[in-house]
Order: structure tokens, then C-alpha cells, then sequence
């Protein structure tokens, strides 16, 4: 069995590039920008109202980070906390490696950053640590987390995280790998709160744990030198049939950068990414036909189980529970041919079309899996049948619109960046726009909430 720990450990502490490569670059910029959009968007969800008095009964006297990259400014663990929450809480946010890699080490990077004074340059070389090691644990265990009831982007997103601060305050190996350790015991999330509030908090107290451990670390806390690979250690303890790879060396992170071969997919819809398929197949089935939900007799889309098993609420109420419904995805591209932050309320959800459209949704499930998005099937399939006995077909869906093999062009991701941050009175959109996609020359992170660089 190899020393994975330590492993993951001397990559956090000296990883093999002094800053990110152009290409992985271009890549993380745009995780930032889509996450800090998504972020300043959720700011006024309920989750979000919640975690804020949370924090705020028990506020300590820093100021070390922005909140949503306004004037109020936290310690850089409840900074993390909140932002992590925001930015998952309309589940807008990007998706890569069984999970939202943004949503957690965007918040965690910015608000550690702003504490240290950190540049552009450094949070772009810290996410791309962050993202590696997230690749290489995910991607060791040959049976689907979502099924077990693990939530990736909260037990990878702890200890990913973690290694990526670690590397922004460019710890020493020891440090990195007691901080990583005690990540792994810190890090949980389970499938079964989709749909509900916890769903992003589990993001918030992701970034946040894992600004928590580095400074524990730091303090001299210690955990065990082993605790990713031993047999009653973390990647055991989340694969309960021991499908797991413990021998492929993890030596050569960094060499052979998995971002550029994964990417991150930007959600094109504020809904959970596996409805995202048949969105665009009803969306577009429906343009091409011209045709209004009172056309339909029925609609039967295909997908995979492990989307199914997310996909659990079958008549929402609410806008919140609708996010995690395949049928109201159907209806709202039926009704207005579109799934975006207008159709998220509970009055929409709650409307007679979209309650007689859920109804006419079928759903079926195929075995087959997605080499590059293991949760997925390998394709969904649509299948539309019209009042007067046609049948439309899609045929087989392999890509969403904005995954990481059919992405967005940079106008429509800064379409969506606009539309996120309208009503944030406390930001300036062209000019925080301007710094994120600009942030390698950003000298210091503060500069992104208009604050002046630290001295």
C-alpha cells in the first residue's frame, strides 16, 4: 500500500509548478468568475440568511475576509463558511470530478487569501493543488459515491481544499500532512439532503473546515501519517466494498495536469446537473416543434440510476425541492421553454401549467455509465409523445450545453456572471468582472471586494 497521505502532503507543500499553466489557468479564472456570480446570487437565500446568524452568534473580533465581497469582513474560517453556502445555494455553480469543485475551493482560497494577503497568481497555483488531489482521491474507488450517499463535493471538497491552503500558505510536508489528516476525519455530506437547505451548506462547511484544519495544523495539531490509506481510514471508510485502487503511486501529481482533461462544466441551468440533459432535449424538441405543454401527452426521459437517486423529489412544492426534480424540469422547459432564476420560485413551481406538465413525466432508468462523468449514464434519451399520436426522440444525449466537451462561449459565461450579480447594489459588475478575469495580475486578493491591498 502506498503513502498516499504523505504523498498528497509533499505535492500540497512543493507542488511541480511554480504557477498554473496558461491552459489550466483559463480554466480556473472562469471557476472563479462562475463562482462568485453564483455566489453574490445566492447571497439572499434562506440557507444563507441562516449560516450568517450562525456566525454572527459567535463572531469573534478578525477581519480577516470579505462576505460575499462586501464591506462586512470575518474571520477567514466564517468568511469561507458563508460565501461556500452562497455560492452552492442556488446549485448554479460549476461541476467537475463527481462533484462542485468551485464552490469549495473558490470560497476557501479567496477568504485565506484576503487573511494573508495573497495574489491572483497565488490562488490560481493553490486551486489547481486543490483540484489534483481531488482528481486523484476521487478517482480511486471504482463504485459511484452518490449511490453509496456520499456527497463528493463535501467528503473530496474537505480534504481537496485543505491541500490547497496548505500550498497558498506554502506549509512545510509535516504541517501539510497533519492538515490533510485531520480534514479527513472532518469531512462529510450525504446524498440523502439533497433538496434541502443542508445541500449547500455542505459546500460552506467544506471551505470552511478545511480553513479550520490548516490552522489547527499550524498550531500543532497533529493526526496520523496514514489516515487517507489505512484500512479504518478515510477512503475506506467512504467505500464500504473496498473497490479501491491504494497502489497507483500518487507521486506524479502535478506532471500530467487532470484539469486539463476534466475541466470544469459551467451549469447553464440554476438545477441540479443531472436534469441538465433532458433540459436541453425538451428545450429544444419543443423550439423545433413549436409546441406548448397543451401539445403533449406525455414525456418519457431516460437516465442514469445514480441521477435518479438525486433526482428524488417527484412533486415538488417548492422552488428549493424543484431543483432536485426531473419532472419539473420537464414542465418548466415545456412551459417556458427555459430553467433559469425567473422559473425558481415557489409561485412558478406551484403554477397550474407546471402542475398538470409535472404530471405527464415518465422516467426510466438505464445501467450504463459515463467514462468521463461517472455519476451520469453514458446518455439520456428523450422521448416526446404529442396529443394528436406522434412520437419525438432526441436520441441519445451525451453532453450537457456548458460541460467541460461542450462548453460555453466566454460571452454567454459573462451573460451569466451579469445576470447573477444584478440587484448587488454593493458591487461594481464591470469592474469585479474585469478583476477576475484578470486575476493573474490581481496583486492582492482584496482588491476583488474594492478593498486596498494590505501593506
Amino acid at each position: 500500500m502506498i503513502r498516499l497521505t504523505e504523498m498528497l502532503a509533499r505535492f500540497a507543500s512543493r507542488p511541480p509548478f511554480s504557477a498554473a499553466p496558461d491552459a489550466a489557468a483559463r480554466i480556473i479564472r472562469n471557476g472563479f468568475i462562475d463562482t462568485v456570480a453564483t455566489m453574490i446570487a445566492g447571497r439572499k437565500e434562506p440557507v444563507v440568511r441562516i449560516v450568517r446568524q450562525h456566525v454572527e452568534a459567535r463572531r469573534s473580533t478578525a477581519r480577516e475576509a470579505s462576505v460575499l465581497l462586501a464591506a462586512e469582513r470575518l474571520p477567514a474560517q466564517d468568511a469561507a463558511l458563508i460565501n461556500g453556502t452562497a455560492a452552492h445555494a442556488l446549485d448554479y455553480d460549476d461541476v467537475a470530478l463527481a462533484g462542485h469543485p468551485s464552490a469549495v475551493l473558490v470560497p476557501a482560497l479567496l477568504a485565506e487569501g484576503e487573511a494573508i494577503g495573497a495574489s491572483g497568481a497565488d490562488l490560481l497555483r493553490a486551486y489547481l493543488v486543490g483540484y489534483e488531489a481531488w482528481a486523484d482521491l476521487v478517482n480511486r474507488d471504482a463504485d459511484p459515491y452518490h449511490i453509496k450517499g456520499w456527497h463528493p463535493t463535501a467528503v473530496f471538497g474537505t480534504v481537496a481544499a485543505t491541500a490547497a491552503i496548505a500550498s497558498l500558505r506554502q506549509l512545510s510536508v509535516e504541517n501539510c500532512r497533519h492538515a490533510i489528516a485531520l480534514s479527513a476525519s472532518m469531512a462529510a455530506g450525504l446524498v440523502a439532503n439533497f433538496g434541502s437547505m443542508t445541500k449547500p451548506f455542505h459546500a460552506g462547511r467544506a471551505a470552511s473546515s478545511a480553513v479550520e484544519a490548516v490552522h489547527l495544523a499550524m498550531r500543532g495539531m497533529t493526526a496520523s501519517p496514514d489516515a487517507i490509506e489505512h484500512h479504518a481510514g478515510f477512503l475506506a471508510a467512504i467505500s464500504p466494498k473496498g473497490n479501491l485502487d491504494l497502489e497507483r503511486s500518487a507521486d506524479g501529481l502535478g506532471q500530467s495536469l487532470r484539469i486539463l482533461e476534466s475541466g470544469l462544466s459551467v451549469k447553464k441551468y440554476p438545477i441540479c446537473y443531472a436534469t441538465h440533459r433532458v433540459i436541453d432535449a425538451v428545450i429544444d424538441l419543443a423550439r423545433d416543434g413549436n409546441l406548448g405543454p397543451d401539445d403533449v401527452s406525455s414525456v418519457h426521459a431516460s437516465v442514469g440510476v445514480a441521477q435518479a437517486s438525486m433526482l428524488r423529489n417527484h412533486a415538488p412544492a417548492t422552488a428549493l425541492e424543484a431543483k432536485f426534480s426531473l419532472e419539473f424540469a420537464v414542465a418548466s422547459a415545456l412551459v417556458a421553454r427555459a430553467v433559469g432564476l425567473a422559473q425558481l420560485s415557489d409561485e412558478f413551481v406551484n403554477s397550474p401549467p407546471v402542475r398538470r406538465a409535472m404530471r405527464k413525466v415518465e422516467i426510466s432508468t438505464v445501467q450504463t455509465t459515463c467514462p468521463i462523468e461517472p455519476a451520469f449514464a453514458f446518455s439520456d434519451r428523450v422521448r416526446i409523445r404529442l396529443a394528436d399520436g406522434r412520437q419525438l426522440d432526441s436520441g441519445e444525449i451525451r453532453f450537457a450545453r456548458g460541460n467541460a466537451k461542450l462548453p460555453l462561449g466566454q460571452e454567454e459565461l459573462k451573460a451569466k456572471f451579469f445576470d447573477c450579480v444584478t440587484g448587488a447594489e454593493h458591487i461594481d459588475a464591470a469592474a469585479l468582472y474585469a478583476r477576475l478575469a484578470g486575476l493573474d495580475a490581481v496583486r492582492n486578493v482584496r482588491e476583488l471586494a474594492g478593498e486596498p491591498a494590505l501593506t
